[in-house]
């Protein structure tokens, strides 16, 4: 598995991809991650994180419990003190993993200024989102701030031709000057595997396969800054960057953009699908 991730890194950093995502809870992935940093010494990669999420799956497909997340002050620096081991002043940006309405951090005012104090590091503060209520998540978390300044500078959240509910509040958070990274381009798998017609139409008469064109309408949103992909091999991450020599035109655009459906039915549809 190392050598398989250690392959990936190698093919997109060749391939001019210079920023990284990673979690807590992503099994090794910041093992990995940090070892190839320290084999491969880049100086231009940009690393972030997440925290809040606990992997307890112990590598086995069918564990009955696969995370668990918690948004408190000590699991916070629980888990900052193992990134920090792990990346080795790699870290660029440490987000809140999944961050929702309802989530403790919107009280806890002793983990708003923890994480305020990342900064003095020289460390973005950040949140991911999931959900259908990500919109709303976006901007209540826009407005937090720690002694007059505020508290997040990036947001990650899922957008892609099925779920754009977050759209404008994404576009939303990149004027306000947050740096936006979009997740979850290719509806986990769905939009590969099972690809709408239109979808599949559109990408034949490009010649372009599915999955570059759902990137390529990703790319396309001018305030998405970072579209974060999930390739598992390098022959996958090269079919995926196929997508950045793809132009839609505006009619084309409009194609994928009738395709979106209600946030509520397709985060159902996401919590039924089988996860290997």
């Amino acid at each position: 598995m190392r050598a398989t991730t250690w392959d990936v890194l190698d093919t997109a950093y060749a391939a001019g991809i210079r920023w990284v995502d990673v979690a807590r809870s992503y099994g090794k992935a910041e093992e990995f991650l940090g070892g190839w940093l320290e084999t491969r010494d880049p100086d231009d990669v940009t690393v972030s994180s997440k925290w809040g999420y606990t992997y307890v799956g112990d590598w086995k497909i069918d564990a009955p419990v696969h995370e668990v997340k918690e948004h408190s002050l000590d699991r916070y620096r629980a888990q900052y003190r193992e990134t920090r081991e792990l990346l080795d002043g790699h870290l660029s940006v440490y987000q809140v993993h999944s961050l929702t309405e309802d989530s403790p951090l919107f009280q806890d005012i002793r983990l708003q200024e923890a994480l305020a104090e990342l900064s003095a590091e020289g460390i973005r503060v950040g949140f991911s989102t999931s959900g259908p209520r990500q919109a709303d998540t976006i901007r209540r978390a826009m407005a937090l701030d720690v002694s007059g300044q505020r508290l997040f500078s990036t947001v990650q959240s899922t957008w892609n031709i099925l779920e754009t509910s977050a759209e404008d509040a994404l576009r939303e958070a990149h004027d306000s000057g947050l740096r936006v990274l979009l997740k979850e381009v290719l509806a986990n798998g769905r939009l590969v595997i099972r690809p709408p017609v239109a979808v599949q139409t559109l990408a034949s008469k490009s010649g372009m396969q599915p999955d570059a064109l759902a990137l390529a309408a990703a790319l396309s949103r001018p305030w998405a800054d970072i579209v974060l992909i999930g390739a598992v091999s390098p022959a996958q991450l090269e079919s995926n960057l196929a997508a950045a020599k793809m132009c839609l035109d505006e009619r084309e655009l409009l194609v994928p953009a009738g395709l979106s459906i209600s946030p509520e039915r397709y985060w159902a549809e996401r919590s039924a699908l089988p996860w290997t």
